[in-house]
């Protein structure tokens, strides 16, 4: 994976003359900076080191399909990017091996790949990882989930335990419920024991 190094006097100043020499938006590529001493006289210099998404994104594509073919697995892939958050799809001939249970292999599979990255960079790179469509349907279905039993103490004023979730299928249900009225939503427990329960206001 390619890197644009340069240096300034500044953070600012390296980044603006690495964006002017290679005809760059700041949307276009990620950053990690370092100060680096100057010669006597010299003050101090600034170095940044840049990497263009398209090239992270190449990147994360050919680990995972490395990582999958090492499974028996042959695998094509889509990446979308929605609302600046970018989304690989894979597509298998056993899409069940790749989600596992519960989405178990799908979230060690991110997980990885999220690591390599920040291990070849130095940056955190956020990403969402699906097989099929697994995630936008299970999505649909805690949204579908919320409401039903939103509605369910609306009317008999009985709080409701959720059973224990990620963090990120939380926000989820917090998400569904933000406008809905009559309730409120809380998390409660210590993690991996972490549920919401839905209360009557």
């Amino acid at each position: 994976m390619e890197k644009i190094i340069k240096e300034g006097k500044s953070i600012e100043a390296a980044l603006s003359a690495l964006m002017e020499e290679n005809n760059l938006s700041k949307e276009e590529f990620l950053y990690t900076s370092s100060v680096k001493k100057g010669k006597l006289f010299q003050g101090t210099i600034y170095e940044v080191t840049a990497y263009l998404k398209t090239d992270i994104n190449n990147e994360i594509k050919e680990f995972l399909r490395k990582t999958v073919e090492n499974m028996g697995l042959e695998v094509t892939m889509e990446l979308t990017n929605k609302d600046d958050r970018v989304t690989i799809r894979m597509f298998s001939n056993k899409d069940y091996i790749l989600i596992g249970k519960e989405g178990a292999t799908l979230k060690a599979l991110e997980t990885l790949a999220k690591q390599y990255i920040q291990n070849t960079t130095g940056i955190y790179y956020k990403f969402n990882l699906d097989v099929s469509n697994y995630k936008e349907k299970n999505i649909k279905r805690l949204e579908w989930l919320a409401k039903k039993t939103a509605k369910e103490v609306a009317s008999t004023n009985v709080p409701v335990a959720l059973d224990n979730m990620t963090s990120y299928e939380r926000r989820i249900i917090h998400s569904a419920l933000t406008d809905f009225k009559g309730i409120k939503t809380e998390s409660e427990g210590e993690e991996p024991n972490r549920h919401i329960v839905i209360k009557p206001l």
